[in-house]
């Protein structure tokens, strides 16, 4: 517990980081990564470039500092965040190589400000932080290691099938090289992949969407292919069927979780239908009794995976309705039979069939579809608690 003079000389600094901004993230990634090159292996890099992890960065380190008082409004920010660090296999060990450049780049930031109370508050209150992600993360990797089919750090996975599903989604199933069972997961959630080839300059940590329902057998997930991605290309053009991958268990803050008798309403844009395709398959498993709607939209036949798949679930389950957007349909792509409507998606045509009081609604895809979709179901008084979403990327939000 961080004493008050602590947390009003942490709180005392927040005009200096505001006016800092993300100079002060891009500065720490510099010096960090020149005096401990070995973290090029745990930061994805493409985010370090696009700016991206930066910005995520300072976001988080600033509402640490103005809600230091009360860090249990950021309980949902540090679950996610811990939820992905499993993902990298981080140690307490590299928790401490961050807190130094932390604390090196105020100071070289900011020197006049840099007092030695100032970095012992800010020394005392990363510590407080450090120990709050370590404590949660120790679970996490317990919690993965007890479980049925579970296991901790990396597991080799033989690649079974490599399959194309749109022009830049391939699928891959994942069965493990030692033949024994997988741990369960919850549909939303994601796998977590270590790459690791001489075909690539750093080795790599990704987290793709499982896209089926657990099973205890295998996984699969789906990558889509990014015009800059290092290892979205590596996915798509080097890994073969029989190629071995490390994989570490799978992890996430969002999931569904319903009863039989709760209306679902899947909605996605482009490659945010990857853990909706999981949550379907999870609830046509489990004889879901409840309507389910799935909702996607893309920019045409050409890149809309999971079409036959989608289709033949609708066909096999009287409770399960479908309704796809493509923004700019292809000669090939025919209304009815491939998509119902030209353009952006637009929920307003499925208000009537679509809300209940208690229908639950989870959404993926790009920052502004999702924001859409919220904004439209909250003026539809749709409650927060009925809402679920996932962002894609280094701890955005909506």
């Amino acid at each position: 517990m961080l004493d008050s003079r602590t947390r009003e000389i942490v709180k005392s600094t927040v005009p200096l980081l505001e006016a800092a901004n993300t100079a002060l993230t891009e500065h720490f990634y510099k010096r960090m990564f020149r005096d401990n090159p070995e973290l090029k292996d745990v930061f994805n890099l493409s985010n370090q470039a696009s700016g991206r992890q930066p910005a995520a960065l300072f976001n988080a380190v600033l509402a640490y500092a103005k809600n230091i008082d009360n860090p249990a409004v950021l309980a949902s920010a540090v679950e996610r965040i811990a939820q992905k660090h499993t993902g990298f296999a981080i140690t307490p060990s590299q928790y401490d190589i961050v807190g130094h450049h932390l604390l090196e780049t105020i100071k070289e930031l900011a020197p006049d400000a840099a007092t030695p109370e100032v970095i012992d508050a800010w020394a005392q209150a990363y510590g407080a932080l450090a120990g709050l992600f370590i404590g949660r993360e120790e679970q996490l990797y317990q919690q993965s290691e007890q479980k049925v089919g579970g296991w901790r750090g990396y597991r080799d996975f033989v690649v079974a099938e490599k399959k194309q599903e749109s022009t830049l989604i391939t699928s891959f199933l994942l069965v493990p090289a030692d033949g024994g069972a997988v741990l369960d997961f919850l549909p939303g959630q994601y796998l977590n992949l270590h790459l690791v080839s001489p075909k690539l300059t750093n080795n790599e940590y990704r987290q793709y969407s499982l896209c089926q329902a657990p099973n205890g057998q295998n996984y699969r997930i789906a990558v889509k292919r990014e015009p800059n991605g290092v290892a979205s290309n590596f996915m798509h053009d080097a890994v073969q069927v029989g190629d071995k991958l490390q994989v570490l268990p799978p992890s996430g803050d969002f999931f569904m979780e319903v009863s039989a008798d709760t209306p679902v309403v899947l909605i996605s844009g482009g490659v945010g239908q990857t853990p909706m395709r999981a949550m379907l398959d999870q609830l046509i498993k489990h004889k879901h009794t409840a309507d389910i709607h799935w909702l996607h939209a893309c920019e045409d036949g050409a890149q809309h995976a999971f079409q036959a798949d989608i289709q033949a679930l609708r066909q096999a389950n009287s409770n399960l309705t479908t309704h796809v957007w493509y923004r700019t349909p292809g000669a090939q792509d025919q209304p009815s039979e491939h998509y119902n409507t030209e353009g952006f998606m637009d929920l307003s045509q499925l208000k009537d069939s679509i809300t209940t009081s208690n229908t639950h609604y989870y959404f993926c895809g790009p920052l502004p579809f999702m924001a859409m979709i919220k904004e439209t179901l909250a003026a539809w008084g749709v409650s927060d608690d009925r809402l679920h979403y996932e962002v894609f990327g280094p701890h955005e939000s909506l």
